[in-house]
């Protein structure tokens, strides 16, 4: 089989296309290397550097005629999104469309999409679930054009399906970490502490920092991308552990498995951000057979671990 997967010079990318490389299929990789490295690509996939967005991407879909797409390239900057909301619909929407539309005439069959659970959900409901973990069921309150954009995508998904056939798996992925992820930016909360604490600079808790994300460890994430692929139904699933953990409980892990020793520092809280965010993932269980098996502090473990022989070795260089 020959998969195209996109956003794979990325951290979740090039971990997929590690993966379905070591299954032995032809993998194909797309990337336009605006935030991902060259480096990260496995050596025996095709690089392909391409905005999705392009004539050249679209005649890619047309040529190589993949079996499925793992669409993971995105515009991923929430603050991004609503200072340019046209620039995020563009690589988001747009985007997607052209490889899509490509992608049906040239015979594609599945598409495993990385969505997104907090950002389409907002702060969880108190009448679902008791306010508990979000179900794929929970009222979809998209706070900004990013979660608007992924929710849209999912939409797009059920079109394709109902009108051409093309079988689709929405993974709502909640906050993923791990090895390979960018310290640069606001997605990446673990990378950014990482490397600040391992760096003995002074990270910064934005707000009373009891705000909850469900952290979710990149290895458990690509289990579930390739159950979604090997799954004959379409549908959504909640990628994440149902469990909630603070921004400050997240500093003071990192903090003792860094070996650092800096104080809390909190600034001013940025608007509008969301104070929840935890998945219900019974349904990926009972439908995928998947669940997490990474626990948090082991989790997070290996990522200090990474960081800090990624520092060794361009301390060598």
């Amino acid at each position: 089989m020959k998969f195209l997967v996109t956003g794979a010079a990325g951290f979740i990318g090039s971990h997929v296309a590690d993966a379905l490389v070591a299954r032995g299929y032809d993998v194909h990789v797309m990337d336009d290397l605006s935030g991902g490295r060259r480096e990260n690509v496995p050596d025996s996939a095709t690089f392909h550097e391409l905005d999705i967005r392009s004539d050249e991407a679209a005649d890619l879909m047309r040529s190589e005629k993949f079996d499925a797409l793992v669409h993971l390239a995105a515009q991923m900057d929430v603050r991004r999104s609503v200072a340019d909301p046209r620039f995020d619909a563009d690589v988001n929407v747009v985007g997607f469309l052209n490889l899509m539309e490509a992608g049906r005439e040239a015979g594609l069959k599945k598409v495993v999409f990385a969505s997104t659970g907090g950002a389409i959900y907002g702060d969880p409901d108190p009448a679902v679930n008791d306010g508990g973990p979000q179900p794929e069921e929970h009222p979809q309150r998209p706070l900004s054009p990013y979660g608007i954009t992924k929710l849209v995508t999912e939409k797009y998904l059920y079109f394709y399906e109902q009108s051409y056939g093309i079988r689709y798996a929405a993974m709502r992925f909640g906050n993923v970490y791990g090895p390979r992820q960018n310290p640069h930016g606001e997605a990446g909360v673990v990378a950014i502490f990482a490397e600040r604490l391992l760096d003995r600079k002074q990270p910064v808790i934005y707000g009373h920092g009891e705000q909850t994300r469900d952290y979710v460890y990149v290895g458990d994430v690509v289990r579930a991308v390739l159950a979604g692929l090997d799954h004959d139904t379409s549908d959504v699933f909640n990628v994440g552990t149902g469990r909630e953990t603070s921004v400050n409980t997240l500093f003071r892990v990192l903090n003792e498995l860094t070996g650092s020793h800096a104080e809390e520092q909190h600034a001013e809280a940025k608007p509008g951000e969301q104070q929840r965010s935890v998945l219900d993932v019974s349904h990926a269980r009972a439908i995928l057979g998947w669940e997490p098996q990474v626990e948090l502090e082991t989790g997070l473990s290996r990522t200090v671990d990474w960081f800090r022989e990624k520092r060794e070795r361009e301390a060598a260089a």
